[in-house]
């Protein structure tokens, strides 16, 4: 680094550091003080710059050096990441702990890939030299793990005449894999990875529409409020409601091809049992271990706060890098809110007007261009991929109208709401069917009609109703009792209880019910309509509802979801076929006893 990159610190206000380094770009990274803490360039006055530093600034004095680093914040992206843990500005934490032990000591400087690692490169097949190379352009692959297989693409920045290729080996990082020519002559190294800034979205050839549900093996996310693979989720809910638990079970279950867990200021617990989980769970899809597929990112509440906001955009650059391979991914970012928080602490410090609730002016804007980085896109050479991206948001109080909230859900598709009643009253996941919704709903019909059955759609609509059915009739109930109702509107509570229990509700700790396959939803939902069908025939020739509220086989087909794995579809129809002649025969006894009768 030359002499000109230099400079000095001139004042210091928490996380927001003042220098003087001439010729300073916005946006730049540097290196602050005699430790070299991290921080980036967010505004400049004349010679003077604002940084934001990821670092804690204790003990940092004016006068001391700066080094401009000559790039923006960026992440690197190649063979490597799946399986690791970072944090909020991608240092290996792994590496870190072996070096160091628990605390991170400030300033430390440790590359976010191993350069020591060798990796088989395969060169494609069909690459000549001489060939123009567009943005993105296929050069190779990688085993980076047995599941995911790591596609070596042409930087996005960069395209030319190819004047070499690697022929097939073993190779680190930094090794030359191959030579481009750009237009204006200046020749190109290729290397197995690449650097790319985190603010910057990642280019792709054209954008295009969602055709097929990210299954999470959740009923109530899958069946009532589904989310397609590149589109826009979020989990809002306060404390306690399970939100962490939900992205976790979607994490684990989702049918996504690479898995990114962002923690952005969450609390440390929270993210020591993912840490400590993850390594030891199975991929369901694979039979392999889950991290071979997935990378987390860990940036707990008692690191320094502007780090808040890098995590968020570095996982997602890292999910368009591995959407760019064609691969779908999901992000799951926890919590947005804590990020906004980020956001309005580095505004104050600033000066800069706040408005809703203290929030800077351009919260909403912020949270639409990370939110808009999701999408399912056609890559250059690698087919489509996607970036499916859920937020949770934590409002304080439990008040969607608060700023994030509101704004998030102008922006979203799906809104998996959580309510602190459900939660309280053990149903989980606590996600309110009356306040939850989704725009994909008729783009999923088209899927589960295809692969599941035609009458999905109608069940759900269905379901919803005898929901919403059941919180007028239980606002009766709580206002003059039970007797109020007659025995159709009593038999409706219970139909809709058994929606609640034996299809909402999911024991994540189950074996056997924290996953369930869609075919199963869809049987779950139609034998609880079935048989609330089935009993409100038989309530309108007068059999009384009590007879039928007795009836042991409705407390077992409360347990369908735990007593038959999603691969016994066939035993669960042959219940349904048993309670559906059960009902027939109810109908047949009461037949003779009204004739006996006259």
């Amino acid at each position: 680094m030359n002499s000109s990159r230099n400079g000095i610190v001139e004042e210091i206000n928490g996380p927001i550091v003042t220098i003087r380094l001439p010729g300073i770009r916005n946006g730049e990274q540097v290196r602050i003080g005699e430790l070299g803490l991290f921080g980036e360039v967010i505004a400049l006055q004349g010679d003077e710059a604002i940084v934001q530093a990821y670092e804690a600034t204790d003990g940092v004095r004016p006068g001391e050096p700066v080094v401009g680093l000559g790039w923006p914040l960026s992440v690197e992206l190649g063979p490597g990441l799946m399986g690791h843990i970072f944090d909020g500005v991608q240092r290996p934490l792994e590496e870190i702990f072996r070096q160091s032990g628990d605390h991170i000591p400030r300033g430390v400087d440790v590359p976010s890939l191993d350069r020591s690692a060798s990796w088989h490169f395969q060169p494609r097949d069909d690459m000549e030299i001489g060939a123009q190379l567009v943005s993105g352009s296929l050069l190779g692959s990688v085993q980076e793990t047995q599941t995911i297989l790591h596609k070596i693409l042409l930087q996005p920045d960069l395209q030319g005449e190819l004047l070499e290729l690697a022929p097939e080996g073993d190779y680190t990082l930094e090794q030359t894999i191959g030579r481009v020519r750009s237009a204006d002559g200046r020749i190109h190294k290729l290397h197995l990875f690449q650097r790319w800034p985190v603010r910057k979205p990642r280019p792709y050839v054209r954008r295009d529409h969602g055709v097929e549900p990210l299954i999470t093996g959740q009923r109530i996310l899958d069946t009532f409020f589904p989310l397609l693979k590149g589109g826009k989720g979020a989990v809002p809910g306060p404390f306690g409601a399970g939100k962490t638990v939900v992205q976790q079970q979607v994490a684990r279950w989702s049918n996504a091809d690479i898995v990114i867990f962002v923690g952005c200021g969450e609390r440390g617990n929270e993210l020591v049992d993912i840490l400590e989980t993850f390594p030891q769970l199975d991929d369901p899809y694979t039979g392999r271990k889950l991290m071979e597929r997935t990378l987390l990112v860990a940036n707990t509440s008692n690191m320094p706060v502007v780090a808040r906001e890098a995590s968020i955009y570095a996982g997602m650059t890292v999910a368009e890098y591995y959407r760019d391979m064609g691969y779908d991914v999901v992000m799951l970012a926890d919590s947005t809110s804590r990020w906004a928080e980020a956001m309005r602490e580095v505004a104050a410090r600033l000066g800069q007007m706040p408005v809703e609730e203290g929030y800077p002016a351009y919260l909403a804007s912020r949270l639409a261009a990370v939110y808009e980085r999701a999408g399912r896109v056609e890559t250059a050479e690698c087919g489509k991929g996607s970036v499916t991206l859920i937020g949770a948001v934590s409002p304080p109080g439990g008040d969607f109208s608060e700023p994030v909230t509101s704004h998030t859900k102008e922006i979203i598709h799906t809104f998996w709401a959580l309510a602190k009643e459900l939660a309280d009253a053990r149903h989980y996941p606590a996600v309110d069917w009356v306040d939850s919704f989704s725009d994909h709903v008729p783009t999923a019909a088209g899927w589960w009609a295809q692969e599941v059955d035609a009458g999905w759609e109608r069940r759900r609509g269905e379901a919803l109703a005898l929901l919403a059915r059941d919180a007028e009739l239980s606002r009766i109930v709580n206002l003059v009792g039970p007797e109020a109702l007659s025995d159709s509107q009593r038999w409706a509570l219970v139909g809709a209880a058994l929606i609640k229990e034996g299809v909402l509700q999911q024991n994540a700790l189950d074996d056997t019910d924290s996953f369930c396959s869609p075919e199963k939803q869809f049987e779950l939902l139609d034998l609880m309509l079935t048989i609330y069908e089935k009993g409100a025939e038989l309530i309108e020739v007068g059999v009384p509802v009590q007879e039928l509220s007795d009836l042991p086989t409705l407390v077992k087909s409360r347990r369908c979801k735990s007593i038959y794995a999603s691969e016994e579809i066939e035993k669960l129809r042959e219940f349904k076929e048993e309670m559906v002649q059960e009902f027939h025969q109810i109908r047949l006894e009461y037949a003779k006893f009204k004739e006996h009768a006259r």
